[in-house]
C-alpha cells in the first residue's frame, strides 16, 4: 500500500486506517492492537485443528519469542472446564 506522498506505508497510516474501517463499521472501542490480540488468540485456539502448534501463531504474529505471543493470547475458563472434564 502506498501513500500519495510516499511509495511506502508507515505503522501509523496502517493504524488510521484500520480505525477509519472499525469507526465505517459501527465498531466501538476496537483498534488494531485489539484486532491483532483477537486474531492471535483465535489462532492459538484453532491452530491445532489444522495440524499447527503455537510457534506457528508465533511465526504469523511476527514475533521472534514465543513469550511474547503468549502475551496477547487471552485464557478461556470454559474452554478450561471443558478440557478438565475430558481428563
Amino acid at each position: 500500500m502506498t501513500t500519495e506522498l510516499n511509495d511506502r506505508t508507515s505503522a501509523r497510516a496502517i493504524v488510521n486506517l484500520i480505525h477509519r474501517w472499525y469507526t465505517d463499521l459501527g465498531l466501538v472501542g476496537c483498534s488494531s492492537h485489539s484486532g491483532r490480540r483477537t486474531f492471535i488468540t483465535n489462532a492459538a485456539r484453532k491452530i491445532s485443528t489444522v495440524g499447527g502448534s503455537l510457534r506457528d501463531v508465533q511465526s504469523l504474529a511476527g514475533h521472534s519469542l514465543l513469550q511474547a505471543t503468549q502475551r496477547y493470547i487471552e485464557g478461556d475458563s470454559e474452554a478450561q472446564n471443558r478440557v478438565v472434564d475430558l481428563v
